[in-house]
């Protein structure tokens, strides 16, 4: 009885199909925590595939803790209202999981962002354990910022190289 019980269980592992980029029609959505000097928040993220290896999305983060006064030398005062807290941006991968072949359960996506603080760049990866679930990282950081001249404390929040961390999951 214990080895048709232990047969099953291995056929039922083995028939576990979990990819992490299946092409057009691919849905993933992604939340975790975002990590930048001076604050950390939460980072939701959805992709849609729409070509073999190219998916579009939105993200969006929310910084929930930040430092209220930054340790340098003028001891400046964050002041970071809601419009410096928040960011969301349009986000265009190149799903490349296929392409390097490493697992078909791991995928690795450079890509670029529009948001509301700058145009940037990302390089991601997920993994997933399960036919739905999975996790990720993503490393971003800001290409072009919309205003250049020297920026307030405030407007340095999603305005240099952040890290995103968290679940990843199909729908």
């Amino acid at each position: 009885m214990k080895n048709l019980i232990l047969l099953i269980t291995l056929l039922s592992v083995s028939l576990i199909n979990a990819q992490a980029y299946i092409g057009k029609g691919d849905n993933k959505f992604q939340v975790g925590a975002n990590l930048q000097e001076n604050g950390s928040g939460i980072n939701i993220s959805y992709d849609y595939g729409i070509g073999e290896n190219i998916s579009i999305g939105i993200s969006s983060t929310y910084l929930l803790g930040i430092n209220d006064i930054l340790k340098n030398n003028a001891n400046e005062d964050l002041n970071a209202d809601f419009d410096n807290r928040f960011d969301v941006r349009a986000r265009f991968n190149a799903n490349l999981g296929n392409v390097i072949n490493v697992d078909p359960n791991f995928d690795l996506y450079p890509g670029l962002s529009l948001g509301l603080k700058n145009f940037g760049g990302h390089l991601g990866a997920r993994y997933f354990f399960t036919e739905g679930f999975g996790i990720y990282t993503e490393l971003n950081v800001p290409f072009a910022k919309y205003k250049t001249e020297n920026l307030t404390a405030a407007e340095t929040l999603h305005n240099q190289f952040t890290i995103n961390f968290g679940a990843s999951f199909n729908l």
